[in-house]
């Protein structure tokens, strides 16, 4: 059985969970507005006790937060939007079909025996920064616009990971008569987790809850080291920007981009929030692109025709960021590093992202960004 085929609205909302690349899907439905005003996301945290607790084998009682990274820790019982799933014992064979996860699966020494594809014809739908962690393992790849639960069911998977799938109650009700399934919580909209709760939470999951604490710590280390070294980031308003079917937009805050530059000490204007409303981005035309004239301009996109597009229009022109320097256009590594917002893909992200940042905030229009 296969997933039906997605609106308009719902390819616009992978397509931009995807740095604005479309995921092999179709529709006809007209896209819904989005312009409700959404409160301010919640604070980044990993999973407490409430969420995710150990299981006493034998009378069934909570007994704590299920640390051990071993079979000990079992069985597990991690609560998400849908309810709670119970993980009886380690698993060995996880199948991932959250857009993302596969990063936090690696990151923990686990191969996937099926992950799903999100985009960029990457080899096993792994990228660059993770292929050491996939060494020579071959893995079945999903599909990135349907899920093929006859596949699934095929790879007898102990485990399905799917924090940021984005699947619906009735995709989890179906997987979880595969195997113990788990989605994401209700705290965050979905494609919004943040990526130490995706990384944690997965850590639970697999028996290896310190092991996800230390690479959450060491990557936010890393984090905090580059904003202590540029001060002057703090507080300076960022646009994330994107064009897709002749409209442009900018991410809201409760995305995983714009999140993770808040750790740098760039903050996200209110207004892409109200504009967003429910939804992890906003909308709106070339003639209002004076919304995206901020201290710093990003652009994601890893199609370079749309890169040229952007470029070319005249009405970029008018845009200050962009006439003194203070503009950012992301290739395609750092288009999908940015977007998978992973322990794995940061600190590939940083080495290139931080030099161009350097270049666009120096207050010198002369500068140039580096390519």
């Amino acid at each position: 059985m296969m997933l039906s085929m997605r609106t308009t609205r719902e390819r616009l909302v992978l397509a931009l969970a995807a740095s604005v690349l479309a995921v092999a899907a179709c529709g006809d439905d007209d896209s819904d507005d989005a312009a409700a005003a959404t409160e301010a996301p919640p604070p980044v945290t990993a999973p407490t006790a409430s969420t995710v607790t150990r299981t006493d084998a034998t009378t069934g009682a909570a007994t704590g937060t299920g640390g051990e990274d071993d079979a000990a820790s079992f069985p597990v019982t991690i609560e998400h939007k849908y309810g709670s799933t119970t993980i009886e014992e380690q698993p060995e064979r996880v199948v991932s079909v959250g857009f993302a996860d596969q990063d936090a699966i690696l990151a923990l020494g686990v191969v996937p025996v099926g992950i799903r594809d999100w985009y960029g014809n990457q080899p096993n739908a792994v990228w660059p920064w993770a292929q050491d962690e996939l060494g020579d393992a071959a893995t079945e790849v999903l599909s990135a616009s349907e899920l093929n639960y006859e596949q699934i069911r095929a790879l007898d998977p102990d485990v399905i990971v799917g924090l940021t799938s984005g699947m619906t109650e009735e995709e989890y009700g179906t997987l979880s008569q595969i195997a113990p399934t788990v989605p994401q919580s209700d705290e965050y909209i979905d494609y919004g987790v943040p990526w130490q709760v995706v990384q944690t939470t997965i850590g639970q999951a697999l028996g290896k809850a310190a092991e996800a604490e230390q690479l959450v710590a060491e990557t936010e280390a890393l984090l905090a080291e580059i904003a202590a070294a540029h001060p002057d980031w703090e507080g300076k308003e960022l646009a994330i920007a994107y064009e897709f079917d002749g409209q442009i937009g900018a991410y809201a805050s409760s995305d995983g981009r714009p999140r993770l530059m808040s750790a740098l000490g760039f903050v996200t204007p209110q207004e892409y929030d109200d504009l967003a409303g429910d939804l992890f981005f906003s909308t709106f035309s070339w003639e209002e692109v004076s919304r995206l004239d901020k201290d710093l301009l990003m652009w994601i996109s890893s199609d370079e025709e749309i890169v040229e597009s952007i470029k070319a229009n005249p009405l970029r022109e008018q845009l200050t960021a962009s006439r003194e320097g203070r503009e950012i256009f992301l290739g395609q590594l750092e288009a999908g590093a940015f977007s998978f917002a992973s322990v794995l893909s940061i600190p590939f992200l940083m080495d290139s992202l931080v030099p161009k940042i350097e270049a666009a905030m120096d207050a010198d229009p002369a500068t140039s960004v580096p390519d």
